[in-house]
């Protein structure tokens, strides 16, 4: 008697299944990828061409190579906040404003330490910008 399989296994593998899987995961993890937004802020910049009505009683500047300076007087950045309070003291101002001028090359990480220090004391903040 002479049985012969009738099913032939096949040793080829057909990758069709395989890249459609492939390109369904690829189109969820773009499309869920823009769904997600890493604590975004929406920040209204200031213009150049508008001006505060709110004049500074102190000016804070940081030069490109890191040098603080409170009223055009250099200070350390550990002492600023204490130079800055006896500024308004002495000139016994309550609700104090300040104006940040920054050199463009300065890091925001630098700019963002002094509107820490602005927001910790509930100082207002200006920061200035150049004319167009």
């Amino acid at each position: 008697m002479d049985l012969k399989p009738r099913n032939k296994i096949s040793t080829s593998f057909s990758m069709s299944g395989m890249t459609d899987i492939v390109f369904l995961l690829l189109i969820f993890f773009m499309a869920t990828s823009t769904l997600i937004n890493p604590n975004a802020l929406d920040l209204l910049l200031p213009r150049s061409s508008n001006q505060t009505a709110n004049s500074p009683v102190a000016t804070v500047s940081i030069s490109s190579d890191l040098n603080y300076y409170v009223n055009a007087e250099p200070v350390k950045y550990s002492q600023i906040e204490y130079v800055l309070r006896e500024t308004f003291r002495e000139k016994n101002v309550e609700n104090p404003t300040i104006s940040l001028n920054a050199d463009q090359r300065v890091p925001i990480k630098e700019v963002v330490r002094i509107m820490n220090i602005a927001n910790k004391n509930e100082w207002k903040l200006i920061l200035a910008t150049r004319a167009d």
